[in-house]
């Protein structure tokens, strides 16, 4: 990555504790109960309890209900799996909205990935059978033969395609967040990041890209940035908002709904888009059907609606692919 002619912005400054009071308060609210992926429906999920508090602002209208079988699609299904009429279903845990979370019930999940989900199984005929896993576990689990299928906004990048079959559903990608007090106003080179504490999810295409980047800062003879990784979307705002992170780099769709859902928070912009996709074992028999099921979601007018529900029309693709080469800037 070449070197740019500015100079990395200033620390910025710690937060007020009256703000951080106040941020905290809609923290609990609006993201820490943030522990799962899975369908729009209840979930058979391996994990614990939800926490308590929950945000009266994430969407719950049904969207998926009217979906109806796509023969076509389901034509294209391997015999066994239609003869067993299931799927198992691995879901991340830990996100936030637009990604699935668990409501105050502790089991009922909603999030685009649950609808996207649930959306495609009834247009095949099938039933999810989902249990609740954490993100960095879910591909090596496909790869061993575990699940069937995986979801938890994973992104097509050409590191996991060597392992991994994707089946596209949207285009998100990877962007910053900062406090408002933060003399940062966006971020095009790593540089700009350089002395700095970035925040992020653990075993993501983030932690990867920062590590990969590293090496800019003491290539200019500034000091490296800190990676901090954080397994639950609540842990990672807490860091920012407690000023021991500077930035959270983190997904557009995630972060634009964290800024308009917490105080004193402001989005930097996209910094690089990525497909994003059904995740599945090399080789897997069952892309073809899926990408049908995508597809016909698209045409029936579900795909548009599932998008309008979590406000990110901006991540709609045209057509869904089987593993497509990774978006290069």
């Amino acid at each position: 990555m070449s070197k740019p002619a500015h100079s990395r912005a200033p620390h910025p400054r710690a937060p007020h504790p009256r703000r951080i009071q106040a941020a905290f308060a809609l923290i609990t609210a609006a993201t820490l109960t943030l522990t799962a992926c899975g369908s729009g429906g209840t979930a058979d999920t391996a994990g614990g309890a939800a926490p308590a508090g929950r945000s009266d602002k994430i969407p719950t209208r049904d969207v998926v209900s009217p979906v109806k079988k796509n023969a076509a699609a389901a034509k294209l299904l391997p015999a066994d799996v239609r003869e067993r009429g299931t799927l198992s279903l691995a879901t991340a845990v830990g996100g936030s909205p637009p990604g699935n979370t668990y409501l105050e019930d502790g089991r009922t999940i909603v999030g685009q990935d649950a609808d996207f989900a649930e959306a495609v199984a009834k247009a095949l005929g099938l039933k999810l059978q989902r249990e609740a896993a954490s993100f960095e576990a879910i591909l090596p689990a496909l790869d061993s033969g575990k699940y069937d299928l995986g979801t938890g906004n994973f992104g097509v990048t050409e590191e996991r395609r060597r392992t991994i079959d994707f089946v596209t559903y949207i285009n998100d990608g990877q962007g910053f967040a900062v406090r408002d007090d933060s003399e940062l106003k966006k971020v095009t080179d790593f540089r700009q990041l350089c002395g700095l504490n970035v925040a992020t999810g653990a075993g993501t295409t983030f932690e990867v890209t920062l590590e990969n980047n590293k090496h800019v800062c003491e290539d200019a003879g500034e000091k490296p940035y800190s990676v901090k990784t954080y397994a639950e979307q609540g842990a990672i705002w807490g860091s920012l908002q407690l000023g021991r992170s500077d930035v959270v780099m983190s997904t557009i769709n995630g972060l634009r709904y964290a800024v308009a859902h917490q105080e004193g928070l402001k989005f930097l912009g996209e910094y690089h888009r990525l497909d994003v996709g059904f995740a599945f074992k090399k080789g897997t028999r069952l892309a073809p059907a899926f990408r049908a099921a995508v597809n016909g979601l698209i045409e029936d007018g579900t795909y548009d609606r599932i998008l309008k529900k979590w406000d990110t029309q901006g991540s709609a693709i045209e057509e869904s692919q089987i593993s497509p080469p990774e978006i290069k800037d």
